[in-house]
């Protein structure tokens, strides 16, 4: 991916390759779509795995502030309140009012763009989506790749396209980002961008897989004596 990426930089979409969206195709687990390269030759496009960890505060907690800095002023959260970001990535109220709240002054208000959809959609030709369930509409991976496979193309009205999403709205807005850090880096704040979305789509998901991880493992237990009792009343049944 990193490779492929890096090798598209600066030439056009007419001249290298022809894109196609595969958004059903990774919703099934079959990857992030297909492209036909300089050679006229279709290849597969894997999803890379995005490093989801919600026990991770540290980067749930960069990717809150990634999330504002680059997404909110653009994409409504509408679903997420800054006072759950606050309570559950353990963050302190008065810092969330400080550096977070970028589109309203009351921490119990939900994350909202505050622009006009139809202005934006004749910014970018659509208006940009709301991002509070997007990892479950798309999956982790998926948005994780997407964001990594920007590259230039002078034919797009923003000067950039996407090989996961063909033609897409959306800018590069994180190009200035990964021009000023080494990919490694770059790789780290987007995986920590894509943990909080994971995040927003669904902030009980690590107690969930706990919890049903123990009720399992009750069940296992209880399934012995269950057995066992099942076992002494039926044995003197001819």
């Amino acid at each position: 991916m990193r490779t492929l990426t890096k090798s598209l930089t600066g030439l056009s979409l007419g001249a290298v390759l022809t894109l196609t969206a595969g958004t059903a195709m990774a919703a099934g687990g079959g990857g992030c779509g297909t492209f036909v390269n300089a050679e006229g030759v279709e290849e597969h496009l894997a999803c890379s795995d995005a490093p989801v960890d919600f026990t991770n505060k540290g980067s749930l907690q960069n990717g809150a502030k990634m999330f504002m800095n680059y997404c909110a002023g653009c994409h409504s959260a509408k679903y997420v309140r800054h006072s759950r970001i606050a309570k559950d990535l353990e963050i302190p109220p008065e810092l969330v009012e400080k550096y977070l709240m970028v589109t309203t002054d009351q921490i119990g208000d939900h994350i909202d763009a505050e622009i006009d959809p139809e202005l934006q959609a004749s910014w970018f030709g659509a208006a940009p989506p709301d991002l509070s369930l997007v990892t479950r509409l798309r999956g982790d991976d998926w948005v994780y790749t997407y964001l990594l496979s920007f590259y230039e193309d002078p034919s797009r009205p923003w000067g950039a396209n996407n090989l996961v999403l063909a033609n897409a709205a959306m800018p590069h807005v994180l190009h200035n980002l990964q021009e000023s850090v080494s990919q490694e880096e770059f790789e780290s704040e987007v995986g920590d961008l894509v943990n909080f979305m994971a995040w927003m789509g669904e902030p009980v998901r690590h107690d969930r897989r706990v919890i049903g991880a123990l009720v399992i493992l009750f069940l296992l237990v209880l399934l012995i004596p269950v057995y066992l009792l099942n076992k002494e009343f039926w044995k003197d049944v001819k």
